[in-house]
């Protein structure tokens, strides 16, 4: 039987933390040494859409960028080294949104390491709805600790 996906959900909530309302990945299409490519099915059940906007549902720029950081994750925290730690943002620039994103989209999550050394590293990352890119950015990263859970 062939695998449909790279990862499935349950198998990001493995490598992540991230969950519900904030866990954006729905599942893995592909993944490589340097490279994801993650899917964010958009829907009108989003709990932002209740204020952003009433009329016009928009998912916010700062969730579309979330969630090509969390792709981010899934591909840095399955390198073996960094298994049981967390990758963290350190900063994003040139920034770049194009196009709306709405209740019905299916964002293709894309973000490829440029540089890395040590814990701190830099990727470009973009998202696609219908094969047109939506936003761009560059991310640095941090790798560090992940903090004691609690409950």
């Amino acid at each position: 039987m062939t695998k449909k996906y790279a990862m499935t959900a349950t198998e990001v909530m493995e490598v992540i933390p991230n969950r519900y309302p904030i866990m954006f990945i729905d599942y893995v299409d592909e993944i490589s040494e340097n490279k994801i490519v993650a899917t964010k099915n958009v829907t009108i059940n989003e709990e932002v859409f209740n204020g952003h906007f009433p009329g016009n549902p928009t998912f916010p720029g700062v969730l579309i960028l979330e969630s090509l950081a969390q792709a981010g994750s899934i591909l840095i925290l399955k390198k073996e080294e960094f298994q049981g730690k967390m990758a963290y943002i350190g900063g994003i620039d040139k920034a770049k949104f194009r196009q709306k994103v709405t209740p019905g989209d299916v964002m293709k999550l894309e973000f490829e390491i440029t540089k890395f050394r040590g814990k701190v590293g830099t990727a470009d990352a973009a998202a696609y709805v219908d094969g047109k890119k939506v936003t761009t950015c560059q991310f640095t990263f941090i790798v560090d600790e992940a903090a004691e859970q609690t409950n």
